[in-house]
């Protein structure tokens, strides 16, 4: 199935969000993103792979990641001009869009669907699922037990919305933020995949409206 659709996927912990990702980009045959697109930024800005890291989806403190990797911030240019926040989501944000420009691919979080609003192909969805069924996920992707794993995602599901919220203006995870926003848990990781491959397709075939009758026209 050839598409030339950017897709934009945003998720709660544990929701299965990125194997959906990673399935719809093979099965439509296009890159896939996620900690790649660190990878990406850090050639294309100079910065240092470990400050992009430290900064993924994160918003903290400068002090905490000059502790954290002094050597890695001394190449990262200081203090000077813009802070280094700014620079990490800039580098980031400015290859969303380089690798959107290069065609169709499927980007796993970090605003994406915020960087590319302006991109007509582009798609935005949302996967969550019930707290229960994602806290059974991550029981038995870690190997901890309902306790861990719910405090596991409480505290990711929290700094990916304020990550989102701060750099977007929009509520993280609310229908208003998305085109779609699918429950994985409805039709399962396969059922979710397929839905989103019948979205791709109807974005990009769409069937007709009936045309309506003028009434006045109407015998």
């Amino acid at each position: 199935m050839a598409t030339n659709t950017i897709i934009t996927i945003g998720r709660q912990y544990g929701s299965g969000g990125k194997e959906v990702g990673i399935r719809v980009a093979k099965e439509l045959g296009i890159p896939f993103y996620d900690k790649e697109l660190l990878q990406e930024a850090a050639k294309e800005s100079g910065l240092c792979e470990n400050i992009l890291k430290n900064f993924d989806e994160k918003p903290r403190s400068l002090l905490y990641s000059i502790a954290m990797d002094p050597y890695a911030f001394s190449f990262a240019g200081g203090l000077e001009g813009e802070s280094l926040e700014q620079r990490v989501y800039l580098a980031t944000f400015d290859t969303i869009r380089r690798i959107a420009d290069q065609g169709p691919c499927v980007i796993i979080g970090r605003c994406a669907d915020y960087a590319l609003k302006d991109y007509p192909n582009h798609l935005s969805l949302f996967i969550h699922a019930p707290l229960e069924v994602r806290v059974q996920r991550i029981c038995r992707r870690l190997n901890v037990d309902a306790d861990k794993a719910k405090a596991i995602i409480a505290k990711t599901d929290k700094r990916r919305a304020s990550y989102y919220e701060y750099y977007s203006s929009k509520k993280w995870g609310a229908v208003g933020s998305y085109h779609f926003c699918l429950d994985s848990s409805y039709l399962g990781l396969s059922g979710t995949v397929e839905m989103v491959r019948a979205i791709v397709d109807h974005k990009e075939h769409p069937v007709p409206s009936p045309t309506e009758v003028d009434p006045t026209q109407q015998g």
